[in-house]
C-alpha cells in the first residue's frame, strides 16, 4: 500500500525539540518531508515573505528529508506546495508547538497559521500544540495523542478548507482524560510594555502581560486544558461573523 506523504512544519525552527517529536511520530505513518523556519518564527501569524528575499538550506532532519527556509512558516508551506516537493502532501502537521494556542492565541499562532494555509490549498491539516514552554519539555504524552489524530485524520479526511487546532495539557499520559471536540475559548490579552533603557541610554520596551479568559463555558478549549483533556477545535479560513451579518443589512441602504 503506498504510503501517504506528510509535510512537518512548525514555528519554533527547525532544531525544536517539538517538530523532532512531530516527525519521530510521522514517521511511523507515512512518507515525511520537512520545510521549517531556520530560526524561531513564533507569534508571526499567516506573515508572508514579499519585500525580500527568501533563502532554503537542505539538510536532513532526523533521518527524513528536510529545508530550513529563512521565512516564516507559512511561507514554508507556500514554497513546500509550490516549489520544493515533487507531489501534494497528503497530509500537513505543524507544531510541536512549546506553548498553548488555545483561545485567542490561534489568531497569532505561527504553527495554527501555517495548518490554516494548508487548509487554504485543499490539504489536510492539523496544528499540534503542547501547554509547555520549556525547552526540555517533555513531549512522551503528546506523541501518543500526535499518532493517534494523524492516524486518524489519515483514514477519516477533514472537509475541505478546515483544519484542526490541537493542544495537549501538559500531564503525563495516565492524567489525560481524553479528546474533547471544543470551540474556541472566548479570552484576549492585556498587554504592557516595559520601558527601559539599553546601554547607549536610549528607551526600549519589552512586551509584557496576561492572559484574562472571559468564558466560563464547559464546551471549549480553555475548559478542556484545565480539565486535562486534549482539545481539538476545527479552524477555518473564513472569519466572516454570520450571526451579525444578517443584523447589519441596513448598512446597505446609507448613503456614502
Amino acid at each position: 500500500m503506498k504510503k501517504p506523504y506528510i509535510l512537518v512544519v512548525n514555528d519554533d525552527g527547525i532544531t525544536a525539540p517539538g517538530i523532532k517529536a512531530l516527525i519521530e511520530v510521522s514517521k511511523e505513518l507515512g512518507d515525511v518531508v520537512v520545510v521549517a523556519p531556520d530560526k524561531p518564527q513564533s507569534g508571526m501569524g499567516h506573515a508572508i515573505t514579499f519585500n525580500s528575499t527568501l533563502h532554503i538550506q537542505q539538510m536532513e532532519v532526523e533521518g527524513v528529508p528536510g529545508y530550513a527556509c529563512s521565512g516564516t512558516p507559512v511561507d514554508c508551506v507556500k514554497l513546500a506546495v509550490s516549489t520544493l516537493l515533487a507531489k501534494k502532501p497528503d497530509l500537513i502537521v505543524s507544531g510541536i508547538n512549546h506553548g498553548s494556542n488555545s483561545s485567542i492565541n490561534v489568531i497569532y499562532s505561527g504553527t495554527m497559521s501555517a495548518a490554516v494555509e494548508g487548509a487554504l490549498q485543499d490539504i489536510p491539516s492539523v496544528g499540534f500544540s503542547l501547554l509547555d514552554h520549556s525547552i526540555d519539555a517533555n513531549f512522551g504524552a503528546a506523541k501518543v495523542i500526535t499518532k493517534n489524530i494523524i492516524g486518524n485524520l489519515l483514514s477519516h479526511p477533514l472537509p475541505k478548507g478546515f483544519c484542526l487546532n490541537v493542544n495537549i495539557p501538559n500531564v503525563n499520559e495516565q492524567l489525560i482524560v481524553g479528546i474533547k471536540i471544543c470551540r474556541q475559548a472566548k479570552g484576549n490579552w492585556v498587554e504592557d510594555y516595559d520601558a527601559r533603557k539599553d546601554p547607549m541610554g536610549r528607551t526600549y520596551y519589552w512586551l509584557t502581560g496576561k492572559f484574562i479568559i472571559d468564558d466560563d463555558g464547559t464546551d471549549t478549549d480553555e475548559w478542556a486544558l484545565a480539565n486535562n483533556y486534549v482539545s481539538v477545535v476545527p479552524v477555518k479560513h473564513d472569519i466572516t461573523d454570520y450571526e451579525v451579518l444578517k443584523t447589519i443589512k441596513w448598512l446597505a441602504n446609507e448613503k456614502v
